[in-house]
């Protein structure tokens, strides 16, 4: 399944990305990395995918996610069978104010109706963007909601030690790959005039990856502030 054909690339998981001609979804690799398929020309390559939001703005991100779950508990009382939700990303601080409740309520119960028993679709809601499936026919019903969203507790100059956590389920890839920390902060991790997240930064691109790695990915922190690729050290 193409995600590019449901919008993937307007959501703010890919909108700061290179362009890609296909993305497809592999589910979670280790804890809460994600694990994508994509080509871009003709070039395939794996794609490890880590939401992360800054320890201090946790609560928001659990007030944003309560509000799914409401939505979701609510459009299972109004379909038929077993189904599952797979949040991939979400504009947390934009949804936490304008989120409608009834509305993905609607989106939610209207994608169920059409959907067969294995079948699945992208699902977008304003910046929320889901993988819809369903599992079973049941004369009930039942939608189970996953997520993943890492809350970064330490200082901010630990931010080395996430760009550390995607190599390490890189580290014995076939393919070329990319490996992308995708920030949803508010008031982003990554900061150019932090020295010593800077030069931790380096320190794990310089003699981690070159040491462990056959094929040399391409590495990028993303956040509100566009995208930066480590290895070349540019910003796009």
């Amino acid at each position: 399944m193409n995600l590019i054909d449901g919008g993937i690339q307007h959501s703010n998981l890919f909108l700061h990305m290179p362009l890609f001609d296909e993305i497809t979804y592999d589910g979670y690799l280790e804890g809460k990395v994600r694990k994508y398929r994509a080509v871009r020309e003709d070039q395939p390559c794996q794609m490890l995918v880590l939401n992360v939001i800054r320890g201090e703005e946790k609560v928001i991100w659990e007030g944003m996610e309560d509000l799914l779950k409401r939505s979701i508990s609510q459009a299972a009382l109004g379909v038929r069978g077993v189904y599952i939700f797979d949040l991939l990303t979400v504009d947390i601080h934009k949804e936490i104010k304008t989120f409608n409740h009834n509305e993905i309520t609607t989106v939610l119960m209207n994608h169920a109706r059409k959907l067969a028993p294995g079948e699945k679709r992208l699902i977008k809601y304003s910046s929320v963007y889901g993988l819809f499936q369903k599992t079973l026919n049941e004369d009930w019903g039942k939608l189970v909601f996953k997520t993943s969203v890492e809350v970064f507790k330490d200082k901010p100059y630990f931010l080395d030690l996430l760009v550390k956590r995607l190599i390490k389920n890189f580290e014995f890839a076939r393919d070329p790959g990319i490996l992308l920390l995708n920030d949803l902060s508010q008031d982003p991790l990554f900061d150019p005039e932090d020295e010593q997240q800077q030069t931790r930064l380096t320190k794990v691109i310089e003699k981690q990856i070159p040491q462990s790695i056959e094929f040399l990915p391409e590495v990028y922190i993303q956040d509100k502030n566009g995208v930066r690729e480590l290895m070349s050290g540019s910003t796009i």
